[in-house]
């Protein structure tokens, strides 16, 4: 059983009641943190991806930072990742497990910081992407790992020491057997009045094989500390139209409703790199909004129990013909500003 077991997983499914946060031994594991400090406005952003080629694993790693714009990417040569629980590592550039992150990319954007009074996803019996994570061979899974909790530690961000102690702390993960989808949306906020509350959605073209379909998940922790979760196509359908800056997300169950609305300009957007994991580089594939606008109202059997605001949201587009288009708008605006 344990032989079938790990080969199950190294297609990048779970099975229920299993951890989706250890490694799956696919080509891509996508680890994220997130860090909001509402009296500040700051907001913190740590990613890395172990990716798999021929001949070992590499890793792609990114600081991204609001005030400022500042964002500092690289691909380490040598990477891991745990397969018993949560665990990234890339030599001496990162370091992240379910309680510690350590990330070194240089002098200017260095951070050390752990996790205390953790929000973790709730004890059920599937991860965030629901009955997806048991489907064999999927391109992307999701799962939001950490849905609250408080940073004590540090940064050193373009020269400047910020201290996070305090700031509220956001966790994910996403993998896949080929690396990232062809497109996908996602969204990340806290900062709201009531800092118990959590919005993470992500959505795309998940494939396996010749079958294909759009799906879109939610995730709401609300002040109560229940977690709602919608997003199946078939029990609790999420439509989503994003574009322009937009993101409008509405649907839900017969208990529950949720309706997201997220706001930020293109031209203000991070150009996150996407790995292409066989091929071990980097390519400019996701627009990444550190500090957009999020309204989110949620209704259990039509009764209003969450309608908050964050100005601190991410908000990401994705997919790497759009992200390479956009990049070359830009280049293109900077040389006639030259000009």
């Amino acid at each position: 059983m344990p032989g079938l077991l790990a080969r199950y997983r190294r297609t990048g499914a779970d099975l229920p009641f299993g951890d989706p946060r250890a490694a799956h031994d696919v080509a891509m594991e996508g680890y994220f943190w997130r860090f909001t400090q509402r009296d500040t406005g700051r907001v913190l952003i740590a990613l890395a991806g172990i990716n798999r080629a021929d001949d070992g694993r590499w890793a792609t790693l990114g600081v991204g930072a609001h005030p400022g714009g500042f964002l500092r990417t690289s691909a380490h040569p040598v990477a891991g990742a745990d397969p018993e629980r949560l665990g990234a590592f890339a030599g001496n550039a990162f370091h992240g497990t379910a309680d510690r992150l350590r990330v070194d990319l240089g002098a200017d954007a260095r951070l050390d910081v752990r996790i205390v009074d953790p929000v973790p996803w709730p004890r059920r019996r599937l991860g965030g992407s629901s009955i997806f994570h048991v489907v064999p061979a999927l391109n992307q899974y999701w799962h939001p790992w950490l849905l609250g909790g408080r940073a004590e530690g540090w940064a050193d961000v373009d020269g400047e020491r910020w201290e996070l102690d305090g700031a509220q702390v956001y966790g994910e993960k996403n993998w896949g057997r080929g690396g990232f989808p062809d497109s996908w949306w996602w969204g990340q906020a806290q900062g709201f009045d009531d800092p118990r509350v959590c919005v993470a959605f992500a959505g795309g073209r998940v494939t396996a094989g010749p079958l294909h379909t759009e799906v879109t998940a939610v995730a709401v922790a609300l002040p109560d500390g229940t977690v709602v979760r919608l997003g199946n196509p078939v029990t609790s359908p999420i439509r989503a139209r994003v574009g322009d800056g937009s993101w409008l997300l509405s649907g839900g169950s017969r208990r529950w409703s949720v309706e997201i609305e997220g706001q930020a300009p293109l031209s203000g957007a991070l150009v996150l790199p996407v790995p292409l994991p066989a091929q071990r580089r980097n390519v400019p594939g996701a627009l990444e909004h550190l500090a957009g606008e999020l309204d989110v109202t949620v209704r259990r059997h039509g009764r209003l129990v969450l309608s908050g605001r964050s100005h601190l949201a991410g908000l990401e587009c994705g997919g790497i013909p759009g992200a390479y288009d956009e990049l070359r708008r830009r280049e293109a605006r900077a040389g006639d500003d030259e000009r």
